[in-house]
């Protein structure tokens, strides 16, 4: 057993965690919770999180148009600052409303210059996204999507054009806090290579919905929820770069079972650990 404590104020908070060697899902060791990144340090995370109230808020709009409208304008190769300035750019001009603007109007909203970061610049894929963006606005304002399930929601949106399983899961996970669907990307791929909770022969482009299957079942061996521990990985993993890709150059994960490996980032929380082997 593992003892990892949280400290909160002046209050210490004891979780007991298995041993490193047993197993969260067949074939996938615990590893130590101290060990970036090991499954053991994701339910430490997680579980600190909790208890410092400090829970990462992903939803972007108000209204389920607006967290499409976010999700669409940003994603793959469009930076978060410049999806989210484009996003506010048509929001502010009402393209949200009732009714749902031409794909012209959204074109010339989008070739509009942005101020992002303090300087003027323009959004790269003005006229694809306008696209996208139109078709979906027009769906969302003529028929009813189904609420009941994340996965019953990303089924319904992958209809609408530009929008694939990614995107589709990153609405769905954001709008309903479901925990049926997972949203995989470079960072959340590279977790489950270096924890060992995804299949090495499985790419996201033809192997979604297996991974999701396997991230899913790994969340549950946890007793995390996915959407948790979704939005963990990826801020994480994002904001660790050179330390993941450190440890992604050894080859292997085998040093997660006793190495510890910290990037500048972790510090902080690692230095909380108190383990008892």
């Amino acid at each position: 057993m593992q003892l990892g404590a949280i400290f909160v104020d002046h209050a210490v908070f004891n979780i007991e965690l298995p041993k490193p060697d047993d197993e969260v899902i067949p074939g996938v060791p615990w590893g130590v919770v101290e060990a970036f990144p090991s499954p053991a340090y994701w339910a430490y995370q997680v579980y600190s999180r909790r208890l410092h109230g400090d829970r990462i808020d992903y939803k972007l709009g108000v209204t389920l148009k607006e967290e499409v409208g976010a999700c669409l304008l940003g994603g793959h190769g469009i930076p978060a600052s410049i999806g989210l300035a484009a996003f506010h750019q048509v929001r502010d001009r009402g393209a949200f409303g009732d009714e749902a603007p031409s794909e012209n109007i959204l074109l010339e909203w989008l070739k509009e210059p942005m101020s992002v970061d303090g300087r003027m610049i323009k959004y790269r894929f003005a006229k694809q996204k306008a696209r996208y963006l139109a078709a979906a606005l027009q769906k969302l304002s003529t028929e009813n999507p189904p609420q009941s399930t994340g996965k019953a929601l990303r089924d319904w949106l992958l209809d609408i054009p530009g929008i694939g399983y990614k995107t589709a899961s990153w609405i769905a996970r954001n709008w309903l806090d479901a925990d049926d669907v997972a949203i995989l990307d470079i960072h959340i791929l590279r977790a489950g290579l270096l924890g060992r909770f995804f299949e090495g022969n499985l790419t996201v482009e033809r192997h979604y919905l297996q991974l999701e299957e396997q991230f899913i079942r790994f969340s549950k061996g946890l007793g995390v929820r996915a959407s948790e521990l979704d939005a963990l990985i990826w801020l994480e993993m994002m904001s660790s770069a050179a330390t993941v890709h450190t440890i992604m150059g050894m080859g292997n994960a085998a040093h997660l079972g006793r190495s510890l490996i910290k990037s500048k980032k972790n510090q902080t929380n690692i230095s909380q650990l108190s383990l008892l082997s």
